[in-house]
């Protein structure tokens, strides 16, 4: 039997992974088996070894980075509720405000003409020169005297002061970001400021030393009122001041016709600048309307310079001349002397703003005794050749009255009393209108108060004065005989060439007008209402007087021979009054005057020129202001074409034969 008979056969092993080194020892984490070596324990360190560093739990740590955290976040929060809910509308409405800036949109002024369409008062286009006070700080500008600097360049183009300029552009408030340097500048001088502006930007772009001081500085687009004439008619235009406000004249009076409605504009802005995308709200301008004056040009040149040139040779305080229409009442010039020039305030007289000739009120001398004249004609008293004797003086109250000359007793018709101007026959005359004084005062009051004495003149210009006229029952007793040629009331020159027009136009006052009508901004003209109308005296009386008036320049014993017009019949009055000083109140000087018509026999035009307080050469009426009413009269009735008549006048006698 075999050997391994009951026995089970050996195991045949089959070859497998090499098994790990049993001297290895295990990796980290692997758990020691059977047969593996127990680990061997630290030992004691050694002297000198590094000791192992110990880390704090960072747990406390992170608790309190956790909690600082949550604290900031329920802050921030509190405070988005805060601004989102609580004070929402007070927050948005404040940005809104600093977002969005709203600027006025100036409208265009009318223009003022006269009456052919000849500018007088025109708009041009303007700058108002601004800058951001916050731009010129030295954290911006990287230098301390930013403002010095930008002065320095800008007060010669502006024509300002240094020091002022300084100070707008270092203001008190530093947050302030808007201020105007100067308003209403030419074109030419923003240009100029914008080519300084450039080229200091460029070489700052090279130069880091060298900054832009006028970054800072900006502009907004405006307008500036230009009077192309310079002083013509600047009594009737007054003036616009650099706020663009009316100073007086036709640009005060019709200043709300004139300025239009400015409009507005709202948009968002960002560091100055229009943020195009966040949308913006406009009301356009509405433009003025244009204003077309009764004024002649040529008329008002030639008068003006009439009037200049008799002041400056009379050494006088002022002058003026009015120049109307007779029929229609329209003022065509409308003189001052001395005048001053809108454009430019700054040398001007203050005694010379404004319009003399409606402003000024004097006591009218002979020129007053037509309306004398007319009383006695209308009322029936006497007639042109009614003899009036006429002594050296004559006793009336509690003064003795003489004419302006000494004279032997004068045997005078009425018409020769208005002739040669004299006070004691008009004084005669006048009291003729009652059976007593007393009914004679108040029988020329009513004619001086029918004539236009003491009332306006219907002009509504500003400034104007109605003169003063007291009730007869207030005259005193020597007013009862002065105001009979003048003396004692007083009247503006534009009453006085009104009582000369109402005879002119056959007795009838039409109430003088300066305007003609409006043209608004769609193109339409707008006439001026019809004047006012009155009879005064009959036209029997005022064709009279007219022929009365011509001996005044016609007969050689007239007063105004110097106002004749060649190949014109020519009807006027001289007057030369005391005057009242308005500085004293007391009377020095006189007022020298002239006024009257032609044709006589068919009127067209009234002339009236006063000057007041003439100190070089003569100081009567017809010897000063008789050439000067020829003067103006003659260019007048050339620039109308008004052919003279060819009647012959009809001479009345000035005196009489005992």
């Amino acid at each position: 039997m075999d050997d391994n008979h009951g026995r089970q056969p050996p195991r045949r092993r089959v070859p497998g992974p090499a098994r790990p080194d049993a001297r290895r020892r295990p990796g980290p984490g692997a758990r020691p088996g059977p047969g593996a070596r127990p680990a061997r324990r630290p030992g004691p360190a050694r002297p000198g070894a590094p000791r192992p560093l110990r880390l704090g739990s960072p747990r406390p740590r992170l608790r309190l980075v956790g909690l600082a955290l949550t604290l900031v976040l329920i802050a921030f929060v509190v405070r988005l509720f805060q601004v989102q809910a609580v004070d929402a509308s007070t927050y948005a409405a404040k940005a809104a405000q600093n977002r969005y800036v709203g600027q006025v949109l100036a409208a265009d002024r009318g223009e003022i003409t006269d009456r052919s369409g000849v500018a007088l008062a025109t708009t041009e286009d303007a700058y108002d020169i601004t800058a951001d006070p916050t731009m010129f700080a030295p954290g911006q500008l990287k230098i301390a005297d930013g403002p010095e600097r930008a002065a320095a360049l800008l007060a010669p183009i502006l024509g300002q002061d240094q020091e002022t300029l300084v100070r707008k552009l270092r203001p008190e408030n530093e947050a302030l970001r808007y201020v105007r340097l100067a308003s209403r500048q030419t074109p030419q001088v923003w240009q100029q400021i914008k080519d300084l502006k450039s080229a200091l930007a460029k070489k700052a772009e090279t130069d880091e030393s060298a900054p832009n001081v006028l970054s800072g500085v900006f502009s907004v687009a405006t307008s500036k009122r230009v009077y192309p004439n310079a002083e013509l008619a600047a009594g009737i235009l007054g003036w616009v001041n650099g706020e663009g406000k009316p100073g007086g004249g036709i640009e005060l009076q019709l200043d709300k016709q004139l300025a239009g409605k400015d409009g507005k504009i709202r948009y968002a802005q960002s560091g100055g600048r229009l943020v195009p995308t966040a949308g913006s709200t406009e009301t356009p301008a509405v433009p003025g309307s244009d204003v077309e004056l009764t004024i002649d040009r040529d008329i008002q040149w030639a008068a003006q310079k009439a009037i200049s040139d008799q002041v400056k040779e009379s050494a006088a305080d002022r002058g003026y001349v009015i120049v109307q229409d007779t029929r229609t009442g329209q003022i065509l010039a409308m003189a001052n002397s001395p005048g001053f020039d809108p454009n430019d305030l700054s040398d001007a007289d203050p005694a010379a703003l404004g319009n003399a000739a409606l402003q000024d009120a004097f006591e009218p001398g002979s020129t007053a005794k037509v309306m004398s004249m007319a009383a006695v004609l209308e009322e029936n008293a006497a007639e042109p050749m009614t003899h009036v004797v006429v002594p050296n003086r004559l006793h009336r109250g509690d003064r003795l009255f003489k004419d302006d000359i000494d004279h032997p007793t004068w045997y005078l018709t009425l018409n020769g009393v208005l002739a040669k101007s004299s006070n004691i026959g008009t004084i005669l005359a006048t009291g003729q209108l009652g059976k007593t004084q007393a009914q004679a005062n108040k029988v020329l009051y009513d004619y001086l108060r029918r004539f236009g004495l003491g009332a306006p003149t219907g002009l509504g210009f500003p400034g104007e004065t109605r003169g003063i006229l007291a009730p007869p029952d207030k005259w005193s007793t020597s007013q009862q005989y002065t105001i009979p040629f003048g003396q004692g009331v007083s009247i503006n020159a534009m009453q006085a060439a009104s009582v000369f027009s109402t005879i002119a136009n056959g007795g009838v006052r039409v109430e003088p007008t300066l305007v003609r009508g409006t043209r608004g901004p769609d193109g339409r003209f707008a006439p001026a209402p019809e004047p006012g109308k009155k009879r005064v005296v009959s036209a029997k009386t005022a064709k009279t007087l007219a022929r009365m008036l011509e001996s005044v320049v016609d007969d050689e014993e007239g007063t105004g021979t110097k106002a004749r017009i060649p190949g014109y019949r020519v009807a006027g009055k001289t007057g030369t009054a005391n005057r009242v000083d308005p500085a004293t109140g007391k009377y020095r000087g006189y007022t020298s005057s002239f006024a009257g018509f032609a044709p006589a026999d068919k009127p067209r035009v009234t002339v009236y020129c006063a000057i007041q307080n003439a100190t070089s050469g003569s100081y009567f009426g017809g010897q000063i202001c008789g050439p000067v009413y020829k003067q103006v009269m003659e260019f007048a009735l050339k620039s109308l074409q008004v052919p003279p008549t060819g009647a012959k006048p009809a001479k009345l006698p000035v005196t009489f034969r005992r």
